[in-house]
């Protein structure tokens, strides 16, 4: 028996349990990840390798090997989710984008009055490229054979990206659950699945608690590793005194950066799933069908901090493994009440398949992986 449950498992504990301490409007249907870190590492050992022969040209086709992966082991109801862009179709978006990039860069090389070209286009041109790369990605998931869609515009990302990004920069992050708030319904709103819509807006007061509570989280730990630190230099007897070692003073430079990337890591880990289960939890699929997200803020940042400290410490090796935990993790935690009958669901949406299958068939691969 785990230790985290109670010594008498009551019919009404374990629903709330499965159903991340909710109640189920329906049938609640959890999603999980049937891959394995033995087989990924196969993958993506390939992928690294014909990555650096082919100078990077080929991690066009890597991404796709990667999400036919993932997608092809992410299971809902006994069905996976499939991903069906190519590499070919990367490749030509990505050219496109940095053929442009350059082109801008030439130009203003031979004008120097437009030397601010590339960044304004670059800036005019980035809400309509975020709006062109999840329709993309969109249109190449499918489940059950139906496409997912997007139908965003570049105003909407303009205001989601680029204007909530800036105000939460400017407003040192406090303005940050605004920003995401506004990504979540922009995102949410306009993503279509068989032709029906889904409908998001995610609440400001989980988003804040999740930030100042992260935010406390790093202090905690920022204050205990000061207190170490300056606990051990006091037992030493170097405490206050000055000393010409380089090598004391490089590692005091590293000391410093690995503990500020300690403190920001956390507190965006931690945010980072009070914002998933914010937003998954406030979005309904066709008016009725209600999702839910229940990621532990804490659990899912010891998963991402351990996975990067086994990735350094074993040179990249464990890479997979740490990928394949994280997607069981995260996908397990996910579910979906459906209202209604299962079965009519799955016959409607498989009835779509016939309809607008064929139907989305795009060359563009704007894939930025918004």
């Amino acid at each position: 028996m785990a230790l985290s449950e109670p010594p008498t498992i009551s019919p009404a504990y374990l629903d709330r349990r499965n159903n991340f301490g909710r109640s189920p409007a329906g049938d609640f249907q959890r999603l999980s990840f049937a891959g394995s870190a033995s087989e990924y590492f196969g993958i993506w050992i390939v992928n690294i390798l014909l990555t650096i022969v082919t100078l990077g040209i080929y991690s066009a086709w890597a991404k796709v090997r990667r999400n036919r992966y993932f997608y092809g082991n992410t299971v809902l109801l006994g069905r996976a989710f499939e991903y069906h862009a190519k590499g070919k179709q990367i490749l030509i978006g990505r050219a496109i984008v940095i053929g442009a990039l350059v082109v801008l860069n030439v130009v203003a090389t031979l004008a120097p009055v437009l030397v601010l070209l590339p960044t304004v286009v670059v800036l005019a041109a980035l809400p309509w490229l975020v709006a062109r790369g999840l329709r993309f990605n969109a249109r190449v998931t499918s489940y059950r054979n139906v496409r997912f869609d997007f139908v965003g515009g570049a105003g909407g990302a303009f205001k989601a990206f680029i204007l909530g990004g800036f105000l939460a920069l400017i407003t040192l992050g406090l303005l940050a659950p605004l920003a995401s708030r506004w990504v979540g319904r922009y995102v949410g709103t306009n993503l279509r699945f068989g032709g029906r819509a889904f409908q998001t807006d995610p609440p400001l007061a989980p988003l804040y608690r999740g930030l100042f509570l992260g935010l406390g989280l790093a202090l905690a730990v920022a204050l205990l590793a000061t207190a170490i630190v300056m606990g051990t230099l006091r037992a030493t007897g170097t405490l206050g005194q000055p000393t010409e070692n380089s090598i004391w003073l490089w590692f005091s430079i590293g000391s410093s950066y690995a503990g500020f990337i300690t403190f920001y890591g956390i507190i965006t880990l931690f945010y980072r799933a009070a914002v998933r289960n914010a937003v998954w939890n406030s979005t309904v699929f066709d008016g009725k069908h209600r999702f839910f997200s229940g990621l532990s803020r804490g659990r899912y940042t010891w998963i991402a901090i351990s996975n990067v400290v086994v990735t350094i410490v074993t040179l990249g090796l464990m890479r997979p493994w740490a990928a394949v935990r994280m997607a069981r993790y995260t996908w397990t935690r996910t579910g979906v009440a459906i209202s209604g009958v299962v079965g009519t669901l799955v016959s409607d949406i498989e009835e779509q398949a016939s309809a607008v299958g064929a139907e989305f068939i795009d060359f563009e691969g704007f894939d930025f992986g918004f």
